[in-house]
């Protein structure tokens, strides 16, 4: 038995430098973490839970955390996880706290942070990274840490049971990933901030060092200003690199209609929060009529139903579903089980700086068949993590440490 012991919270803040981070509404923006910490009857047995801040009101999250929490104190953690969805559904419907979301907000970052610790301690007292203890589980056991609430009518644990067990004969085929590694996309090539000068040499430099696929920010007052910047990179790397462009919500309907028509030219893979990230027939419009590029979001869909409905919409193109926005990783593989049943590319937004989607991406491919594509690369906050994401000739290499890469070293921060 490995039973939990304590819970401490922890308020990270990182701040970034010369640009880096910016886009078109957060010009200068910290990261951040609120993270829940286990410890254990083990010595040395800890596990850590990250969930995704810009800084500002991380401590909100942190209180939650602590307000949340308790009912995991002196759980064993084979038991718990053994019936994870159920108990993850009681936190996030207690009866006195729900309406400060629900599903939604600082409530719902709280909940990530406690689910990811939870995978974290978990795969620590297997000894596995979490893409090993995921792969190992059987479908039944990934279904009872799902809280299938509100899907009903589009999936339920039975059918997500037999998703994940249909592709079960097919498994070999798609491990050679494990061997490759998982491609990744650099999306630090041209931060809002940066000057076209600097954008054009960090996009030749991302091709220099094995890059196929690059992000930009846009969402310019002046869009001309916007078209200029992707037109730039294009011919700086040509055709043979897939582009995107990320308007952080900037646009209005109108006028992300009217941009994401001019910028069709460069032939782009998507285009990411071309407008507020509630407004599904917005997106669903868009989507549309920018076809056949893609819709891509998730960096703020903040939940499962909210997913449903997208998807049901037909208004994304590419799932950036988030394990430190959503309700941690439990919610995450709703999602991405889910997403199965439906056109559409899995490629996960990477709040964690890559650290804990670098393990789902591999169960994603392998477990559920999603498409092998490529995964963001944000290396702004390597140093602060024990056991870094590691990134050679634009392929992430499979993490070998136990737990979710989660770990921060205590001096920084």
């Amino acid at each position: 038995m490995t039973t939990i012991t304590g819970i401490l919270t922890d308020d990270r803040r990182f701040d970034l430098k010369d640009g880096a981070g910016s886009d078109a509404v957060h010009t200068n923006p910290q990261y951040g973490y609120a993270v829940t910490c286990l410890s254990s009857d083990r010595p040395g047995l800890n596990g850590t839970g990250l969930a995704y801040t810009l800084g500002g009101g991380t401590n909100l999250v942190c209180d939650a955390i602590e307000m949340l929490a308790s009912p995991l104190l002196g759980r064993d953690i084979e038991e718990l996880m053994s019936e994870f969805g159920s108990v993850q559904r009681s936190i996030a419907e207690h009866q006195l706290i729900r309406w400060l979301g629900p599903h939604k907000g600082v409530i719902h970052l709280a909940l990530a942070s406690i689910t990811n610790a939870c995978f974290d301690i978990w795969a620590r007292s297997r000894d596995v990274p979490l893409w090993r203890l995921l792969l190992d589980l059987s479908p039944e056991e990934i279904t009872r840490l799902i809280d299938f609430s509100y899907l009903d009518e589009v999936l339920t644990a039975e059918q997500a049971t037999n998703i994940l067990r249909d592709r079960q004969s097919t498994r070999h085929d798609r491990e050679s990933v494990l061997k490759s590694g998982y491609p990744g996309y650099d999306t630090s090539v041209g931060w809002f901030a940066y000057s076209d000068e600097r954008i054009r040499e960090n996009a030749l430099r991302a091709a220099d060092r094995g890059f196929k696929a690059m992000k930009l920010k846009v969402g310019s007052p002046d869009p001309a200003n916007d078209i200029r910047r992707v037109n730039l990179v294009r011919r700086a790397v040509g055709d043979d690199v897939r582009l995107m462009v990320d308007a952080n919500q900037a646009w209005s309907l109108p006028m992300a209609l009217n941009v994401c028509a001019e910028l069709a030219a460069n032939e782009l893979y998507w285009v990411e929060e071309p407008t507020q990230s509630d407004d599904v027939l917005a997106h669903r419009k868009i989507a549309s009529s920018i076809a056949p590029m893609h819709v891509a979001v998730g960096e703020t869909i903040s939940n499962r139903v909210l997913w449903k409905n997208f998807l049901e919409a037909e208004a994304v193109g590419v799932v950036q579903a988030d394990c430190t926005r959503l309700a941690g990783i439990s919610e995450y593989l709703a999602v991405s089980i889910l997403a199965t049943r439906y056109p559409v590319k899995v490629i996960p937004h990477v709040g964690d700086m890559g650290q804990i989607h670098q393990h789902l991406v591999l169960f994603n491919h392998i477990a559920l068949g999603h498409e092998r594509l490529f995964l963001e690369y944000i290396p702004h906050l390597q140093e602060y993590f024990r056991y870094p994401a590691v990134v050679e000739d634009g392929v992430y290499q499979i993490p070998q440490s136990p737990g979710c890469s989660t770990e921060l070293h205590q001096e920084f921060g």
